[in-house]
């Protein structure tokens, strides 16, 4: 298991967009899901989890339908609209820019 690292801001939504990118997966299940993919080191707290959630929803980016989840409690499960799509990839495209200037940042000697 990897050292708990910290959530910055402005990722929890492409971390659920991402999640969501794997398939149908109900509220509870997107944040073990973002705990297995980030091999432990990203905890998601509920309290954050379920507004951004909404907040996806209201923007068109989730489309949500409810469901029975495997312990047999309603559920919402969750998957990508077309427009979740293109923000992912965006948002992939612009975190993967931002992380290759800050290596390239980090990896600078003084000269």
């Amino acid at each position: 298991m990897a050292a708990e690292a910290e959530l910055l801001p402005g990722t929890l939504d492409l971390l659920i967009l991402k999640s969501a990118s794997l398939g149908l997966e109900h509220g509870y299940g997107i944040l073990l899901r973002i705990q297995q993919i980030t091999g432990g080191a990203l905890t998601i707290e509920q309290g954050a989890l379920y507004p951004a959630l909404a907040r996806l929803e209201h923007q068109g980016l989730l489309e949500a339908e409810w469901g029975t989840s495997e312990n047999n409690r309603k559920a919402k499960y969750y998957t990508l609209t077309s427009s979740g799509r293109k923000r992912f990839r965006q948002e992939t495209e612009r975190w993967n820019r931002t992380a290759a200037a800050m290596m390239a940042a980090l990896r600078t000697q003084e000269v």
